[in-house]
């Protein structure tokens, strides 16, 4: 059966304006991207009615860190299929056991316990639950910009302009500037239950924390009694060139939030890890908090076969090398923009280029589209365009992307007249 290109264009749209969200057609159709998702395959996507075909650049913030219909994914849930199905959340299951062991096993030092959700959001409301459960405070700190999901505890540490539309923030969430010690030294105090960080905060434009911070913080949290929480949603599995984004830092956080990526791109799969002796909060109440999705069987393999392409030491070696070409190309573009290239901000394929305005990371997003490349500024610092490639991709296609990285800067500048 065929499900990509089975309308025109103007019907595909029509459908999704009137049934789904008029007002993200609108948006599209002001800002002169009508694509639509159709064949993809690999670093590609090609447009639902045409030939247009972009390199997918944004990857949905870290969903296809293995490209498009990874065929060993891919495998591994049409497998499943035979013999698996969602299973029951509320009884003890040995696809779900397999994969915390296996979690277990990879993340840093003695996080033992793994809750599974469907997205990220939910793993992170799981998160703050479990350290205000735990500690008996209230207090959370998170980081002004950034963002950890759109549900209710994970909207209360992100910016303000995606919940104040919902009425006032709930009590005891505070803000302070990210990478900011002497901020956190002043707010972190007796009632703090937890601090949460992006290891990397995406959405706030990808800044790099200092080498010392997380150890800093880790040491705060410790001296308190709060609880560290990491969030690893779009940092982790090879991102940054290693498993894990707080592994550059040589850090264990009590909480670490996984998501996006986990999934494959295949089955929705979001994973809260923790140390064992958080795992005695549920003690008296298992059923506290349950998920009828999360970790849902079926979707089980497809996770454990990410975790072994991801964590496969050739896989990690080759991020590192695309790495270095990426840094050697942007030092170049910088040199041939500098009216509008002034920085990149990099870990591994966690890349965001950095630019002259506010204005620039929204042209540049739809100028890289008019070029072949699917990438999306950094929505709380607009200076920033993201460049977030699969982590499969070969040599020439990163010689390709950034080809067209250039192609776009001089358009852009042309655009601004910042030439």
């Amino acid at each position: 059966m065929k499900y990509c290109g089975t309308d025109s264009k103007d019907t595909i749209i029509s459908r999704f304006s009137h049934h789904v969200s008029s007002g993200k057609a609108e948006f599209f159709k002001n800002a002169g991207i009508d694509f639509v998702f159709g064949r993809r395959q690999g670093p590609f996507v090609w447009d639902a009615a045409t030939s247009k075909r972009l390199i997918n650049c944004h990857c949905n913030g870290g969903v296809f860190n293995l490209g498009h219909s990874h065929p060993e994914v891919v495998n591994a849930l049409r497998e499943s299929l035979d013999e698996l199905d969602i299973g029951n959340h509320h009884l003890q299951s040995e696809q779900r056991g397999l994969l915390a062991e296996r979690l277990c096993e990879l993340t840093p030092g003695d996080i033992t316990y793994t809750v599974f959700g469907v997205g990220g959001g939910e793993a992170i409301d799981l998160a703050i639950k479990l350290a205000r459960g735990y500690t008996g405070r209230v207090k959370i700190i998170s980081a002004s910009g950034g963002y950890h999901g759109h549900t209710g505890y994970a909207l209360a540490t992100g910016d303000e302009q995606y919940r104040k539309p919902f009425g006032p923030k709930p009590d005891g969430f505070v803000q302070i500037p990210f990478n900011d010690k002497r901020e956190l030294e002043k707010e972190i105090d007796a009632g703090t239950a937890a601090v949460i960080f992006e290891t990397i905060p995406a959405t706030y434009g990808m800044p790099i924390p200092e080498q010392d911070f997380y150890s800093f913080t880790r040491e705060l949290c410790s001296n308190s009694g709060a609880l560290l929480i990491i969030d690893e949603v779009q940092t982790g599995l090879g991102r940054t060139g290693k498993l894990w984004g707080i592994e550059h830092f040589g850090v264990v956080p009590d909480i670490m939030v996984i998501g996006k990526g986990l999934s494959g791109g295949i089955y929705p799969m979001s994973a809260t890890c923790f140390r064992p002796e958080l795992e005695t909060f549920f003690h008296d109440n298992p059923f506290i908090h349950i998920s009828t999705f999360g970790g849902a069987e079926v979707g089980c393999p497809v996770a454990l076969k990410v975790l072994e392409l991801s964590s496969s030491p050739e896989f990690l070696e080759h991020v590192g090398t695309l790495a270095g070409i990426f840094a050697e190309g942007f030092a170049e573009l910088k040199h041939r923009h500098p009216e509008i290239l002034v920085g990149l901000r990099q870990l591994g394929l966690m890349m965001g280029l950095e630019m002259v305005n506010e204005q620039c990371g929204p042209v540049m997003s739809k100028v890289c589209y008019d070029n072949g490349i699917l990438s999306i500024y950094a929505n709380n610092n607009t200076r920033i365009s993201q460049v977030l490639p699969p982590l499969i991709i070969e040599k020439d296609t990163a010689f390709e992307i950034i080809d067209r990285i250039d192609k776009s800067l001089d358009e852009t500048k042309r655009f601004l007249n910042l030439s």
